[in-house]
């Protein structure tokens, strides 16, 4: 099976090349093989062994495209999405303003013999879903197109995961969902019989109830859900909502909140004046819910992780390192969250493994507490996987094993019982919130480049390092000229 999994992602890939003479993306393929596959996985459930009614209106299927050649294809395809965007449900989300970007009809034509050759609901639920997520990171690796936002390393969500260590029959959110990549990890850990033994009302929660998410853009949410329907997860409505989840608290509350907002440290959106010139106007939200009003997208971010928490529900939020040290809006928030919530685990994540440059990052663990006169934090535990550690996104990637030290010292089975080592150490709540604006930037290990230089770490990752600070010198640099502004 896995052969014949490989075989087929190597011939998608192979037609991706000869489309990408034609000006389409990693990310505009994707998006084209979506519309298709979900088209061709639509009809074969209207075959034995399903023989369900289609989902689709008879004009607009899979069977429809087929009859057609040339110009009268590439027309009747175009009729197609701009019809199924209209749509309610799943169908909706994947088809909302879709459009064809291959415009020459014989390479459309060569792209549905492709799919059509092979039956996809007959293909085991993970080699479909390890199929889309191959070329979901062949997406992602496609820098120069930005994809790469949406897309979090997959063995740091794995460890999250891990450590989170979500139950059967709760509810699991990620409010910048991206292609679907926590609530797929999160989906693996529960039906691992390793984990647990689901039985068939259990399976059916995870099926149907268990993930809610929000995209804000239309083609990562689309590429989400259906990542999601490969998987075998979701019903008839879609989990994942298109829109700025930030605008509003929608009144739902979860037991799990695990997420990656975007990088980018103010929310904006793009105002067209009255001379016609395009500007981009920065986004506060005012919201009685948050403890600052703030343009910072990651500090809202945050504010609306606490919100989305049941009460002793647990989150894992990946964070820049602006979140943990920036005045104003950040110290009050930082204040609030250590009281209102148990500030638990603080993860320092190396450079050189997001897509997005310019950025150093963390994952923030903690739990939403019951209103108490008393700070529930009573101690941060941070582990330091970022000093004298580099990796790179293709000669030296992060991989699971490079995480099993901090997921074994996390001691997720009772937090009581952590030890500290040399990368794991415990700051109690008095003397964090006697630090300089409560500052969370905490580092204690000697960085050993600074010291010989016989330990410096290869060229290529120096010469990345270099270019991330230099990036994230001229993001701060950026926002303080708007501020200037």
């Amino acid at each position: 099976m896995a052969n014949e999994s490989s075989a087929i992602v190597q011939r998608l890939w192979n037609y991706c090349n000869v489309l990408r003479d034609d000006g389409v993306s990693y990310g505009d393929y994707v998006e084209q093989l979506t519309y298709l596959l979900f088209l061709k996985m639509a009809d074969e459930q209207t075959k034995p062994p399903f023989s369900k009614p289609s989902s689709i209106p008879g004009a607009l299927d899979w069977q429809s495209l087929l009859g057609k050649d040339g110009d009268a294809l590439e027309a009747h395809y175009r009729h197609i999405l701009e019809q199924l965007g209209k749509q309610s449900g799943m169908l909706g989300v994947i088809f909302r303003k879709s459009q064809n970007k291959i415009q020459d009809p014989a390479k459309l034509r060569r792209l549905l013999e492709l799919i059509n050759d092979e039956t996809w609901m007959g293909l085991d639920i993970d080699v479909k879903g390890d199929i889309y997520e191959g070329l979901l990171q062949k997406n992602a690796e496609d820098i120069k197109s930005g994809a790469g936002q949406y897309f979090t390393p997959r063995p740091l969500i794995q460890a999250m995961v891990a450590v989170v260590r979500p139950e059967p029959g709760k509810t699991i959110c990620d409010p910048a969902c991206g292609t679907g990549g926590f609530f797929l990890a999160a989906h693996d850990f529960l039906a691992d019989p390793k984990n647990y033994s689901l039985d068939k009302a259990q399976k059916q929660f995870l099926k149907t109830k268990t993930f809610q998410g929000w995209e804000i853009v239309d083609s990562a949410a689309r590429l989400c859900v259906m990542n999601l329907n490969l998987h075998g997860i979701g019903g008839e409505e879609s989990p994942i909502v298109v829109g700025d989840s930030l605008a509003a608290d929608p009144g739902d509350r979860f037991d799990y909140v695990m997420t990656n907002p975007p990088f980018g440290k103010k929310s904006s959106i793009t105002v067209v004046a009255e001379n016609g010139k395009a500007e981009k106007e920065t986004l506060t939200y005012e919201r009685n819910d948050f403890w600052a009003t703030t343009s910072n997208k990651q500090l809202n971010f945050l504010q609306h992780v606490k919100t989305l928490l049941k009460i002793n529900g647990r989150a894992a939020i990946v964070v820049p390192d602006n979140v943990l040290f920036e005045g104003g809006a950040g110290e009050t928030v930082r204040r609030e969250l250590l009281k209102q919530c148990d500030v638990h685990t603080l993860l320092r994540l190396p450079t050189g493994i997001f897509y997005a440059q310019g950025v150093k990052a963390n994952v923030l663990f903690f739990d939403r507490k019951p209103a108490s006169e008393t700070p529930w934090t009573q101690k941060l535990w941070i582990y330091d996987l970022r000093t004298n550690v580099h990796f790179t996104l293709k000669t030296n990637t992060l991989k699971l094993d490079d995480l099993q030290d901090f997921i074994k010292c996390y001691h997720a089975e009772n937090r009581l019982d952590r030890q500290e080592t040399e990368r794991f150490r415990a700051f109690d709540y008095a003397a964090l919130i006697q630090r300089d604006k409560i500052s969370l930037d905490i580092f204690w290990l000697r960085d050993d480049s600074l010291e010989d230089s016989e330990n410096l770490p290869d060229p290529d990752v120096l010469a990345r390092e270099i270019i991330e600070n230099l990036e994230g010198a001229l993001e701060q640099f950026s926002s303080v000229a708007e501020g200037i502004k």
